[in-house]
């Protein structure tokens, strides 16, 4: 049997369909697959249904993998997801470039953004660009040097009470979200190539775009704000 760590299991949720995934992350297989697609257009999701497919789907899932499920990656698209820019601008006295530098901008603008949004929590926190000397870059190199950076950061963001109504329902069948994920952004970067749902979510979780910030906790245990996936002068 597949150990549990090279499982992953994702839920997506949208007014159009509700789908869920069983993925082998090591051998790029699926396990389980179930989608249902709705035939009616709807104003707002339909969270009153997800019981329903969770009810004829968890215990298929959990017969296959002969454990339970205690943990899932939650993908959803709701006309309530927040999609906010914003731009920073900081002093570099070493001139060149380095890590304490951006980590020190990313960390204020993540926590400007709680400060001004305490309804909503971060699904994904992107660098969209680098402005240095009036130039723009989409990624760095490590020979640039400037007195001052300037960084625009987009935040994708879910109300807290749409996250607390879902983790509400999978709390009934005791699984944990590990992380909300957002579908439009997930699809956005895959449009020209043929993927699998339960691919791209996977690839966006491995850190497949590099510009995109993976919010670790703060332990001294755990590897680096940075250091885990984005790799930031590759």
């Amino acid at each position: 049997m597949t150990e549990e760590s090279e499982i992953d299991t994702y839920l997506t949720i949208s007014k159009k369909k509700f789908g869920i995934y069983l993925l082998d992350k090591k051998k790029m297989s699926t396990l389980y697959k179930e989608e249902l697609n709705f035939e009616d257009s709807v104003q707002d999701l339909e969270l009153k249904n997800l019981n329903n497919f969770l009810d004829e789907n968890i215990f298929k899932v959990e017969k296959l993998l002969r454990k339970f499920i205690n943990n899932i990656f939650v993908v959803i698209d709701a006309d309530k997801i927040l999609n906010i820019n914003m731009s920073l601008k900081k002093k570099n006295y070493d001139q060149d470039i380095n890590l304490k530098t951006l980590e020190s901008l990313l960390i204020e603008a993540k926590d400007l953004f709680k400060e001004n949004n305490k309804d909503y929590k971060i699904m994904h926190m992107l660098i969209k660009k680098y402005i240095i000397d009036g130039e723009s870059y989409l990624n760095l190199t490590s020979d640039l040097k400037t007195d001052s950076i300037c960084l625009e950061v987009n935040f994708i963001c879910i109300p807290i009470e749409l996250s607390s109504e879902i983790n509400q329902i999978l709390d009934k069948y005791h699984i944990q979200i590990n992380k909300f994920l957002n579908t439009s952004y997930i699809n956005n970067l895959f449009l020209d190539k043929k993927i699998q749902t339960e691919h791209k979510i996977s690839k966006v979780l491995s850190g497949y775009n590099k510009n995109e910030i993976i919010l670790v906790s703060k332990s001294p245990n755990k590897i680096g704000f940075f250091e885990k996936f984005f790799q930031l002068f590759s």
